[in-house]
């Protein structure tokens, strides 16, 4: 067997890896780390935002029903024989599982033993589909439960409709698993349309992390990966969305005791994997000093009564969206929303101290290296770097690199007006006026 790897180590973390390709074009990396599990994912560059495209080959683009790669995530566990691949997991004592994302859909395992058959078993299912109409209709009403379900959720409604409201054209805006008028659409032949696609070795990548070796892995996949595994060109297609958000409120009304919250700051996406790497090393200082519970911010509004004790915030980025997150409880969520922009206004103003910077930049840091201590962490990082042409590595010489005037410059310009919504979810039979009585 013919393998060339190449080892990228860090020096301060201590850490190394291997990349390897397989005569195919897939991508195979394996991170050892002596832990008692391993895990190991083979994931797919697809989501839900990729429901235009044009196959290679094809003149005109192809137009799939919101849901369909959660839907083909879901269909991708029964085999030819009508088995569930999960029970070939439990058998060799391992964990099984897969997700979709926006903007991939990842199927994974852990286990402590039996690690070639789980990895073999892993292979075997990503890499031989079996869409039939009576299969997908089968799964139709466990998809249309699971959509129900997050729609009961006033936590998830919450989530989705602060990005209803955030974003006018992009399909970020969807729901990841569809509605149920889009699953109703879905066929065997537009989930093989979507395997053919998306599928195939130069849009994928298996990741491992664990007591294992790159030449033990790559055994392993050369000994399961069908000859016909060959890799395509696929020409995603997206729609433009302006700089602003779409509208300013979201609002519905569900069985909850008191208003839940989200308030989301839209965020422009630059171009290339380094200048995305390093906005979101930024970002994420920046948000740990403005929202973390050790700052003046969260304190106050605590203090003040104005909001529940979990006050939670995140900042994503791809190559096509990024925003802000800030979500809680609150009996006034309007006024919540009010004072982070007076607050941010007022940090504008006064400029930011160093000595906060310094301090929230070392939390991120330590944040950052505490995830090496997880096999699964890592394998997760590792396929948002490498999906999105960046490094696991570069991340900590990103935020390392990150300076004072970096984060003064994203306070001066990311917190526009324009670029703020909010979603709120009030308890049923409360109506806005009798709140700002």
């Amino acid at each position: 067997m013919r393998m060339v790897s190449i080892k990228k180590e860090n020096a301060k973390l201590r850490e190394h890896y291997y990349k390897m390709r397989h005569a195919s074009g897939l991508d195979i990396y394996v991170f050892p780390k002596k832990l008692t599990s391993t895990y190991a994912l083979f994931a797919t560059k697809y989501g839900s935002v990729d429901n235009c495209f044009r196959p290679s080959g094809a003149s005109e683009p192809t137009t799939v029903p919101n849901g369909i790669a959660h839907y083909l995530e879901h269909r991708m566990f029964t085999q030819k024989d009508g088995s569930d691949i999960t029970e070939r997991f439990s058998e060799y004592g391992a964990d099984s599982n897969a997700y979709t994302t926006f903007t991939k859909t990842v199927y994974l395992f852990s286990c402590t033993e039996n690690f070639d058959e789980s990895l073999g078993a892993l292979v075997d299912f990503v890499t031989e589909p079996h869409f039939t109409e009576e299969l997908v209709e089968k799964e139709r009403g466990i998809i249309v439960e699971e959509i129900k379900m997050g729609e009961d959720n006033p936590y998830d409604r919450c989530f989705y409709g602060l990005l209803e409201a955030m974003y006018r054209n992009h399909s970020v805006r969807i729901n990841i698993a569809g509605t149920e008028n889009s699953v109703s659409e879905i066929t065997a032949g537009m989930l093989n349309d979507c395997y053919r696609a998306f599928y195939n070795p130069s849009n994928m990548a298996i990741v491992v992390c664990g007591d294992v070796t790159p030449e033990q892995v790559m055994f392993t996949v050369e000994q399961h990966l069908p000859y016909y595994f060959v890799s395509l060109e696929t020409e995603r297609i997206y729609f433009d969305e302006p700089k602003e958000v779409y509208q300013p409120l979201y609002e519905a009304y569900m069985p909850i005791a008191k208003p839940i919250f989200t308030i989301g700051i839209k965020d422009s996406v630059p171009c290339g994997a380094e200048a995305r790497m390093a906005r979101d090393a930024a970002m994420q200082i920046l948000c740990e000093m403005l929202f973390s519970r050790s700052g003046e911010l969260y304190n106050e509004l605590f203090e003040d009564g104005r909001i529940s004790p979990d006050l939670s915030y995140g900042y994503s980025i791809t190559e096509q969206f990024a925003f802000l997150t800030v979500s809680g409880e609150s009996d006034d969520p309007e006024a919540v929303l009010a004072r982070i922009k007076g607050y941010i206004r007022e940090k504008q103003a006064e400029g930011i101290f160093s000595a906060d910077f310094e301090r929230c930049k070392r939390v991120m840091l330590a944040e950052y290296i505490k995830a090496f201590d997880s096999t699964e962490e890592i394998a997760n990082n590792m396929i948002d770097f490498i999906f999105d042409g960046g490094d696991v590595f570069d991340c900590y010489e990103k935020l390392e690199a990150v300076t004072l005037a970096d984060v003064e410059h994203l306070l001066a310009t990311a917190f526009d007006e324009n670029f703020f919504c909010i979603s709120i979810i009030r308890p049923e039979g409360m109506k806005k006026e009798d709140i700002n009585e």
